[in-house]
C-alpha cells in the first residue's frame, strides 16, 4: 500500500511540477510578449508624434504660402484676369514714370557737364542734349 500511494503521490507531485513549470514558462513567454507589445506600440507612438509635427510643419507651410487663395484664385478665371490686368498696366505706368524721371536726370546732368565747358566731352553732350531738346519741341 505504501508502494502504491507512493507512485500516485509521486505522479501527483509530478503533474503539479509539470504543470507549475509549464505555467512559469507560459508567464515569462506572456511577459516576453507583452514587452514585445510595449515596444511596438512605443515604436508606433513615436511615430505618429513624428508625422503628427510634419503634418503640422507642412499645414503651417501651406499657409504661408496661402495655397487656399490661389485655389480659390484658379477657380475664378475672371478675377485672375482683372488682377493680371490691373498688375500689368500698374507696371507699364511705373515704368513710364520711371524711365522719364530717369532720362530727366540723366539730361539734367548732362546739361550740367556741358555748361563746365570741358573740351571733347562737353562738345559732345552739348550736341546730345540740343538734339535732345529739339525732340521735346517737336512734340510739344
Amino acid at each position: 500500500m505504501s508502494n502504491g500511494r507512493r507512485k500516485k503521490t509521486e505522479n501527483r507531485v509530478n503533474q503539479v511540477n509539470v504543470k507549475v513549470a509549464k505555467t512559469a514558462g507560459a508567464a515569462s513567454s506572456t511577459e516576453e510578449h507583452a514587452e514585445k507589445l510595449e515596444e511596438e506600440a512605443s515604436a508606433l507612438q513615436s511615430t505618429l508624434n513624428f508625422l503628427s509635427k510634419r503634418i503640422d510643419q507642412l499645414a503651417a507651410n501651406m499657409e504661408k504660402a496661402q495655397v487656399a487663395e490661389y485655389v480659390n484664385l484658379m477657380q475664378r478665371p475672371w478675377k485672375l484676369i482683372l488682377k493680371n490686368l490691373l498688375a500689368g498696366l500698374s507696371r507699364g505706368v511705373g515704368y513710364a514714370i520711371g524711365l522719364s524721371v530717369f532720362a530727366a536726370t540723366i539730361v539734367y546732368i548732362l546739361q550740367w557737364v556741358g555748361a563746365l565747358n570741358l573740351p571733347i566731352v562737353g562738345d559732345y553732350i552739348a550736341d546730345i542734349v540740343r538734339v535732345v531738346q529739339k525732340q521735346l519741341e517737336i512734340k510739344s
